[in-house]
């Protein structure tokens, strides 16, 4: 069984120390552009690796991702208008 994950968004100042991320968690995704990296930890370190990540020199922000609290799960309320198309 897969372990629960937290993503972060890490906002960093400077991209090669992203290098040195790998060591807490999952790379998922780095922006060049915006200078920010997803990263995925386990949810039982989730904590002392937040703690670990603001003492890093590189590191401006960390926000915590809400992906996984977002509904994925659609209804259709409206009722079907194709047969009004159909010939």
């Amino acid at each position: 069984m897969l372990p629960e994950r937290i993503g972060y968004i890490i906002w960093v100042s400077d991209l090669k120390s992203v290098k040195n991320l790998d060591r807490y968690g999952t790379v998922h995704y780095i922006s060049k552009r915006l200078h920010y990296v997803v990263m995925y930890v386990n949810a039982d370190r989730a904590e002392e690796v937040l703690k670990q990540l603001d003492k890093q020199f590189f590191v401006r922000k960390v926000e915590r991702s809400y992906r996984n609290e977002l509904k994925t799960e659609y209804t259709k309320n409206t009722e079907d208008k194709t047969h009004f198309y159909s010939m």
